[in-house]
Formats: structure tokens, C-alpha cells, sequence
């Protein structure tokens, strides 16, 4: 590790490390694959279901089960994150990832042990995703946390962005026994590239003396639970991740009764996912710079809207192409600002501990809106633009939310 930078804090002084990309890009590895693994099914859930003999919700279970076990592992899985800290968590995490991803791919024609495999990369998911501002925290100052935080965010979308893009292709071209194998490959390379070059912190702290102060997680997640800044932020993002996890399970679904393939439909939540990437990296390196988390929020909330009704109701394709990169590139975006902001509000409880209740609160309410969204179809079509409409509600009412937070004024 070589040092790119010192600075002064008074009569102390701290070091920021180039080295802290490395970690950073071994996070964003097995993170990515972590997610990929979780929307394998989704763009492919017609065909899954013909060549498993099940029914779409059967499938669709293989996606929810990852929001199921995550309510389950939350509590222990932030423990361990803030305890053990990240490498420890998230090596633990990528192990499990990877082994299961692998039995996945060898048992592929049997959807029991399939079933029991996606629940098994389903317990390395809060270890993992729930690290992000801890590797932010641990390796970076706090002006560029949000930066970090976005690109270890970065890293899911583009693995849901990969999954959502190829498993159509390569389901359709070498079939789904292959497809699930070759991703269980890939993913126990990530796993080893994590443990070969991810270090739990640098020699000297990245900040001031005791800005990476933190109480003990229990005393910080009774101090987070009373503040009425983030539980405002907790129900925004109750909302959000569940809008995002019921639409990207349901993605091709949404699309089948207006005529649209599933190539298509993977075509729709590839796009999607590349507005979420380019938002990503531009809107939290604005807030960066800006010093500011709450605007960029709102703008987030009220941008999307528009994407979500051309989602609802566009019978052309481009338009539907147009409205899921605008979907996406607002909602995700907002997703890396909300978390850093969260640990901003929560400070000095555990970051892993804010980012875990933020994640639990999108896993919750993710299981509610797929049965919410299979329940509300049309029964002659199949159609989910009543569940869409609803879901343009409850974006209007995360905008009032969004408004009521008072900004923190952020240090360097």
C-alpha cells in the first residue's frame, strides 16, 4: 500500500491509502455476483417455470427467498459486520455465496435442491450488501464516503444489470443447467479474489481522531430507532427498495401481456439497470461535492415518476425502454446517497448497523409488494398496472417524507 495522501486534523494527522480501491473493487467482485445469483429467475420466469413445472409464483419465490432470509439474518448479520468487522463478515458471506452458487449450478434440474441452494446464497446476502458503508467508513475520509458507498452499490446493479442482460441468452442458447453452472464458477472466483486482496483496514485511520468513533451496536440501534430523521429515512426506503425488488422480480411479468418477449423483458430491466449505474456514480459524487444529502434525495423521488408510468402504461417499446432507464437511473440512485445519509443521521451508531435496518426495511416490504403485485393482476390478463399505479402513490408519499428530514451539515 502506498500512501496517496496526508492531512491535518489539528496537531494529529491521518492517511488515505490508494490500496483502499483494491478493497474496494474486491467488495464490489462478490457483490455483484451475489446479486447476479439473486435475479437469475427473474427475466426468465416463464421459461423457468416450463422447464421446472411450476408455476410463475413458484419462481418468483426463488427471488423472494433472498428478502425472507435476509428479515431473518439482519440483527446477527449487522452484528457480525460491526463486531467482526467487514472482511471477516463478508469473507463468511462470499463463502456462502459461492458454495451454494456452485451446488446450484451441479443440481441444476432439481428444483428442490435448487430451491435450498438459492436460500443458502440468500444467507451470505445481508453479510455481504449490508457491508457497504463499512468499507466506505473503514477506508475512506468522509468526503468521499458517499463515493464509495456508490460504487460498492454500483457493484449489485451491475450484477443485477449482467443477470438481467444474459441469462436470457445464455438459458435460451446452452440451457439452464449450463447457465446456472457457469455462474456458480464464476462466482467462487470472486469469493477468492475477495480473501487474496481485501484487508480489513488501513495502517493509520482514513479521518480525524474520533470521527471513526462508534458505540456498541445494541446502545446504537436503540439510539437510531428514536431519531425521527431516520425513521423518516427507514420508511422512504420501506418504499423504495420494495418498489425496486417487486418490479425487478416481476419485471417480465409486467411486460407479457402487452406483447413484449423475454428477451425483451431483459432488454427493459438491463436498460433500467444502467440508469441505476449511471445515477450511481453521478449523483452521489454531486452530493460529495455539494456537501448536501437531502436534495439529491428528492430529486431522486420526484424524477422517477415519470419512469414509472411509462413503465405502467407504454405500449411502444421505445417508450417502455425510455421510462425503465429513467426509472432506474432515479431510483437507484438515490439508494448510495440514503444509505451514507443514514449513517450521517445514526453517527456514532455502527454504519453496518444503519445499513442493515435500511436493507431490512426493502427486504420487508419487498416480500409485501411481490404478493401484492401477483395478487393485484388481472385475473383475463395478467396485467400489473393497477400494482404499478399504487406504487406511483406511495412514490408521492416518500416525496413528503423525503421533505420533512433536516439535513446535517457535513464534515471533511
Amino acid at each position: 500500500m502506498t500512501n496517496t495522501a496526508a492531512q491535518a486534523s489539528g496537531s494529529e494527522s491521518f492517511r488515505v491509502y490508494g490500496y483502499r480501491w483494491v478493497v474496494l473493487l474486491s467488495f464490489m467482485f462478490i457483490a455483484g455476483m451475489n446479486q447476479l445469483l439473486w435475479i437469475t429467475f427473474a427475466p426468465i420466469t416463464g421459461m423457468a417455470a416450463q422447464f421446472y413445472h411450476t408455476s410463475d409464483l413458484l419462481i418468483g419465490l426463488l427471488s423472494m427467498s433472498f428478502m425472507a432470509v435476509y428479515i431473518v439474518l439482519v440483527i446477527p448479520s449487522a452484528w457480525m459486520i460491526d463486531t467482526l468487522g467487514f472482511r471477516t463478515a463478508v469473507g463468511i458471506g462470499a463463502v456462502l455465496t459461492a458454495v451454494f452458487a456452485l451446488t446450484r449450478g451441479l443440481f441444476a434440474t432439481d428444483f428442490p435442491l435448487v430451491f435450498a441452494s438459492q436460500t443458502g446464497i440468500a444467507m451470505g446476502q445481508p453479510l455481504i450488501v449490508g457491508a457497504v458503508t463499512k468499507v466506505a467508513a473503514a477506508w475512506f475520509p468522509t468526503r468521499e464516503r458517499a463515493t464509495a458507498a456508490g460504487l460498492g452499490t454500483l457493484a449489485v446493479y451491475l450484477g443485477i444489470l449482467v443477470g438481467m442482460l444474459i441469462t436470457p441468452a445464455l438459458a435460451v442458447r446452452y440451457g439452464m443447467a449450463s447457465m446456472l453452472l457457469v455462474y456458480g464458477i464464476v462466482t467462487v472466483i470472486a469469493a477468492l479474489c475477495f480473501f487474496a486482496f481485501a484487508r480489513a483496514k488501513p495502517a493509520t485511520p482514513p479521518c480525524p481522531p474520533g470521527q471513526d468513533e462508534r458505540v456498541l451496536m445494541f446502545v446504537g440501534l436503540k439510539q437510531m430507532l428514536r431519531q425521527r430523521d431516520f425513521l423518516l429515512l427507514l420508511a422512504i426506503f420501506f418504499i423504495g427498495l420494495g418498489m425496486f425488488n417487486g418490479v425487478s422480480t416481476w419485471i417480465e411479468s409486467i411486460v407479457r401481456p402487452r406483447g413484449f418477449s423475454i428477451s425483451q423483458a431483459g432488454l427493459l430491466g438491463g436498460l433500467m439497470l444502467v440508469g441505476g449505474i449511471i445515477g450511481a456514480v453521478i449523483m452521489p459524487i454531486l452530493s460529495d461535492k455539494s456537501h448536501r444529502r437531502k436534495p439529491y434525495i428528492i430529486l431522486s423521488l420526484c424524477g422517477l415518476l415519470p419512469g414509472l408510468a411509462g413503465m405502467a402504461f407504454a405500449t411502444s417499446y421505445w417508450l417502455l425502454l425510455a421510462s425503465g432507464f429513467l426509472f432506474g437511473f432515479f431510483l437507484l440512485s438515490s439508494g448510495p446517497i440514503g444509505f451514507q445519509f443514514g449513517a450521517e443521521l445514526t453517527r456514532p451508531a455502527p454504519e453496518g448497523t444503519s445499513n442493515s435496518l435500511l436493507m431490512v426495511m426493502g427486504q420487508i416490504s419487498g416480500v409485501i409488494v411481490i404478493f401484492g403485485m401477483d395478487a393485484l393482476k388481472s385475473p383475463s390478463t395478467g396485467a400489473m398496472t393497477g400494482s404499478l399505479v399504487a406504487l406511483l402513490g406511495l412514490t408521492a408519499l416518500c416525496i413528503v417524507f423525503s421533505a420533512l428530514i433536516r439535513e446535517r451539515p457535513l464534515s471533511c
